[in-house]
C-alpha cells in the first residue's frame, strides 16, 4: 500500500480509502466485518462512513457495525482513520440535522456511541447548510476539537466558493478550518476540474472521491452485458445505452493496457492533483482485492491522453467559459 498526507497535515492515509456505505443494507455484518479486516491486513489505514448511512436498516446502523468490529479490539481502532459525517436528518424533530451548534454536539456524541469510540479522526459536513453562519459551525467543532472528540474537520459536496468561505471564517478565529474536501469525481463526472479542485489544491485540502466507478458504469458494463453475466434494468440500463459509445471506447482501451476497467479508473484518479483517495465501497472482498490493484498501476502519458478524448474534462475556470 502506499501512503499520502490528507492535504497539507501531516496525517498520512492509504491511496484507498474504504467506504462503507453498503455496510448493512447490502452487505452482512460478517461479511463487514471480513472486508475491513481485509482492508487493515493490505495497509488500508482509511475508513469512511456517515452517520446516516443504514438505508433500510435504519440510520446509524453502518456506523454500529464498524463500532461492534473496533470493539473486537486486536488494535482495529488504533490502525484506522476514522472519518464520518454528519448534516442528514438522523429524525423528524427539530435539529436533529443540518449543522447548527446543538446538532454539531449532538450527532458528534451520537456517531461516538455509535462507532465505540472516543474520538473520530476525520469529522466532515456532509453538505453546506446555508442556514447556518460559519461563526456558528466552527465554533462548535473548536469545541470538539478542544474535548478530544475530533482530530480534523473536513466537508463534503461544497462548491468552490463555499471552501474559500469556510477557510477565511476559519482564518480570522486562528483555527486550522478544513483539511479535505470529498466529492463526485471520476472519469465520467469531472465539473470538479472547473473551481473545486483548483480551490482544493491552493487551499492545501486533500480530495476524496466518492462514486469513483460512477455507480458501476467504469467497471466493466458492456464487457458483463455481452458475456451475461450482469443484465441491467431502469436507470442504470438507460445510464449505459445513452453513454454507450464512450464506454465501448473506454472498455477498449482498458482491454489494450490489460487492466480491468475498474482498476483504470482508480488509478487515473490517483493520477490526478490534489486527490488523496478515492473512496471504494466493496459490497464483497473480492470489489475490495480489485480495488487495491490500482495503487500499483501507472497510467502512461498516451493512455491519459486517450482517456481524456473518450471523457473530455474541464478547464480550470474562468477559461472554461472565457478567454
Amino acid at each position: 500500500m502506499h501512503y499520502t498526507h490528507l492535504g497539507r497535515t501531516g496525517l498520512r492515509v492509504s491511496r484507498i480509502c474504504l467506504g462503507t456505505m453498503n455496510f448493512g443494507p447490502e452487505t452482512d455484518e460478517l461479511t463487514s466485518f471480513s472486508i475491513m479486516d481485509s482492508a487493515l491486513e493490505a495497509g488500508v489505514n482509511f475508513f469512511d462512513s456517515a452517520n446516516v448511512y443504514g438505508r433500510d436498516k435504519g440510520r446509524g446502523a453502518t456506523e454500529e457495525i464498524v463500532g461492534r468490529w473496533f470493539a473486537q479490539g486486536g488494535g482495529r481502532r488504533e490502525k484506522t482513520v476514522l472519518a464520518t459525517k454528519l448534516y442528514g436528518d438522523m429524525g423528524e424533530w427539530p435539529n436533529e440535522g443540518r449543522l447548527s451548534a446543538l446538532n454539531i454536539r449532538r450527532a458528534c456524541d451520537a456517531s461516538l456511541r455509535r462507532l465505540q469510540t472516543d474520538y473520530i479522526d476525520l469529522y466532515q459536513m456532509h453538505h453546506i447548510d446555508r442556514g447556518t453562519g460559519w461563526e456558528e459551525i466552527w465554533e462548535a467543532m473548536e469545541v470538539l476539537r478542544a474535548q478530544g472528540k475530533i482530530l480534523y474537520v473536513g466537508s463534503s459536496n461544497f462548491a468552490g466558493w463555499h471552501l474559500v468561505k469556510a477557510q477565511a471564517a476559519a482564518a480570522q478565529r486562528n483555527f486550522m478550518g478544513l483539511v479535505s474536501e470529498q466529492s463526485i469525481y471520476n472519469l465520467m463526472a469531472r465539473k470538479l476540474e472547473m473551481e473545486v479542485l483548483p480551490a482544493a489544491q491552493d487551499l492545501g485540502l486533500g480530495v476524496i472521491p466518492w462514486s469513483p466507478l460512477h455507480g458501476g458504469l467504469l467497471g466493466g458494463v458492456v464487457r458483463k452485458e455481452r458475456e451475461g453475466s450482469r443484465r441491467y434494468q431502469g436507470r442504470a440500463a438507460d445510464a449505459i445505452e445513452s453513454r454507450r459509445p464512450q464506454l465501448e471506447q473506454y472498455e477498449d482501451l482498458c482491454a489494450e493496457v490489460g487492466e480491468e476497467p475498474a482498476t483504470v479508473g482508480l488509478a487515473w484518479l490517483l493520477s490526478r492533483p490534489a486527490v488523496t483517495a478515492p473512496i471504494v465501497g466493496p459490497r464483497t472482498p473480492e470489489h475490495l482485492t480489485g480495488a487495491l490493484r490500482a495503487v500499483d498501476v501507472t497510467l502512461s502519458g498516451d493512455v491519459l491522453a486517450r482517456l481524456n478524448d473518450i471523457f473530455p474534462g474541464y478547464k480550470t475556470s474562468p477559461e472554461e467559459y472565457a478567454w
